[in-house]
């Protein structure tokens, strides 16, 4: 089977980062670095959705995963003073990172299966769907 997908950025972001620590100390530091930030960067980014930070303990890898409301809105970091200043911190510690966006493609039916539906992105508000039956409104699911 040919996967189907549909890449939309409007739909929403994915933002990956990989910081490779090697020490103990180093995770601590981007833990620290982390918190300090997640409240600037909610404060001034527009379409920030949300992070996520998850530590390997043993390889001393930290990932932050944050989900954004679209491509405009990943470019709205470099509005924040704090987080360009914070992101040339780790190359300093000889921290390594790599970093990956993500694009929304597609509702998972479609993509995985070549489902004729498109599902709207978990990452937008549902859209209003009117039953003609009931004349009821009903969130879409996807």
């Amino acid at each position: 089977m040919t996967p189907l997908l549909e890449p939309d950025p409007a739909k929403g972001q994915v933002v990956v980062t990989r910081f490779t620590c090697h020490t103990l100390p180093k995770v601590l530091l981007i833990l620290l670095m982390h918190l300090r930030l997640k409240r600037h960067v909610r404060r001034q980014a527009t379409g920030y959705l949300g992070i996520k930070v998850l530590v390997d303990w043993r390889q001393r890898v930290v990932l932050s995963i944050s989900l954004w409301r679209d491509l405009d809105s990943v470019y709205s970091m470099g509005g924040v003073p704090r987080h360009v200043g914070a992101s040339r911190a780790p190359g300093r510690f000889g921290i390594t990172t790599t970093c990956g966006v993500f694009c929304y493609a597609g509702g998972w039916t479609r993509v995985m299966f070549g489902g004729a539906a498109k599902a709207e992105s978990p990452l937008h508000p549902a859209t209003p769907v009117v039953d003609p039956a009931t004349r009821r409104t009903a969130a879409t699911t996807g």
